[in-house]
């Protein structure tokens, strides 16, 4: 295949100022997932928008969809030279078909929205499928289909009505890797080859090199609240070689940018906002944890391992790999940065030690670096009854934090506390107990 360069960026299509958005409770008072996000996306561009899970980017991209519309800000289209408004169609992530509609009905729907007549929706249908490669299905019904073929109905019925903007909500994420490969690829050589008709792209995604293999723009979303965090241009020609040296040093510095504090205070940013009790939480497994330390404590680790690299061996994402590595930074276990992982020596002890050791470990680690952990135990060594109901702490944390991460905050703590038999929890009473301490 021929290299090609990225099409040069023009004149703009839609501009974002100073948008801002909370979820929950009105004036003010909800969780606020974009705060202040100013963006300009151009023709003949692919823009990423690359973060983690709740940092906002699925919401912009409604937002823009017309789908939400933002407290704050303002989102304008730009009229081309014809005075006519750019127009815009979406790809989801769970391929959104309507099962009982064959796949020349569900391409069409949009064109009998917009009113096109029969014999128009039709011709222009069939176009479309024979354009993303599923000529000869068109009298299919979606449970017929793989995933990959049905993704490719959702991009079809985007393309059928001659869209300027496509957005993409994580278009791959539901797929299996091949799969999504092969789907990217083709993407990328009808948008190359100009057989699309839409001036520009703008996909969500959280696999950094997803955004590396088909942007020309990739904005990082910090969270806690989503703003762009930074803006990083792929000088890459097309088609893009994951094992080039440029392309490797670019994926590492996204991972350093993303895995860097900006100042060594307690941040908002990240996995654990706030501080105290207060900090939020993610469900990690204990058994996550415990086999990401032992591999990176061996070969060809030997204790300290980037990101990026990491990503590849055990084929995790940056929503599956951040939120252990922050939390074994969290119960220093490890060390990360410049987009590497470093493990600390109690880590590496904790590699070599049997179960029991291990639970000890992680128990002092525990009750020395998890503020909410530490307040359910005293609260049980208080007690002459040594329980408490777990409705108390929820209680606290939604103090702090809206009742969904209270609930996940504390269903960490619990999941973590069992593991280090610091105390224990039934679930059938919602009560914390020393019934079975260490």
């Amino acid at each position: 295949m021929a290299t090609i360069l990225a099409r040069p960026a023009s004149r703009p299509l839609v501009t974002i100022e100073h948008v801002r958005h909370r979820y929950g409770k009105a004036g003010g008072g909800g969780l606020l997932v974009l705060d202040d996000v100013d963006l300009t996306l151009r023709e003949n561009e692919v823009v990423g928008l690359l973060g983690r899970s709740g940092s906002g980017k699925s919401t912009l991209l409604r937002s823009i969809a017309g789908l939400i519309t933002p407290d704050e800000g303002e989102i304008r289209f730009v009229d081309d030279a014809a005075g006519d408004a750019p127009t815009v169609s979406m790809v989801f992530q769970t391929f959104a078909l309507f099962p009982w509609l064959t796949v020349l009905q569900n391409v069409e729907l949009g064109l009998e929205a917009q009113r096109v007549p029969a014999e128009e929706r039709r011709t222009r249908a069939l176009a479309a499928i024979d354009l993303i490669g599923l000529d000869g299905f068109e009298n299919a019904y979606p449970k017929e289909l793989s995933g990959g073929m049905r993704q490719r109905v959702g991009l079809a019925r985007a393309l059928v009505v001659n869209p300027s903007l496509l957005l993409m909500d994580e278009p791959f994420s539901a797929l299996d890797v091949l799969t999504a490969e092969t789907l990217r690829t083709d993407l990328l050589d009808l948008w190359s080859e100009g057989r699309m008709p839409i001036k520009s792209i703008l996909i969500v995604t959280h696999n950094i090199e997803e955004a590396v293999l088909m942007c020309d723009r990739i904005l990082v979303f910090s969270s806690n609240p989503g703003r762009v965090a930074a803006e990083i241009r792929v000088d890459l020609p097309q088609p893009r070689d994951r094992l080039d040296p440029p392309f490797r040093a670019l994926v590492d510095e996204i991972y350093a940018r993303m895995t860097a504090r900006a100042d060594p205070a307690p941040a908002r940013d990240g996995i654990f906002p706030g501080t105290g009790i207060a900090m939020a939480l993610p469900i990690v497994s204990t058994n996550a944890l415990a086999g990401l330390i032992e591999e990176v404590d061996a070969a060809p680790f030997d204790g300290n391992a980037s990101m990026a690299d990491l990503a590849d061996q055990l084929q995790l994402e940056i929503d599956e790999l951040f939120p252990m590595a922050e939390t074994l930074q969290l119960m220093r276990f490890a060390d990360l940065s410049g987009g590497d992982l470093a493990l600390t020596p109690a880590a590496r002890r904790y590699a070599q030690s049997d179960v029991d050791q291990r639970k000890a470990l992680f128990a002092q680690a525990l009750l020395a670096h998890v503020p909410l952990a530490q307040h359910i135990r005293r609260i049980l060594d208080e007690r002459s009854s040594h329980t408490a109901p777990a409705r108390r702490f929820r209680d606290e944390l939604e103090d702090h934090m809206s009742p969904d991460y209270a609930a996940e905050t504390l269903r960490a703590v619990t999941h973590w506390s069992r593991y280090a038999e610091i105390f224990a929890y039934d679930e059938d009473a919602d009560q914390f107990s020393l019934d079975d301490p260490s």
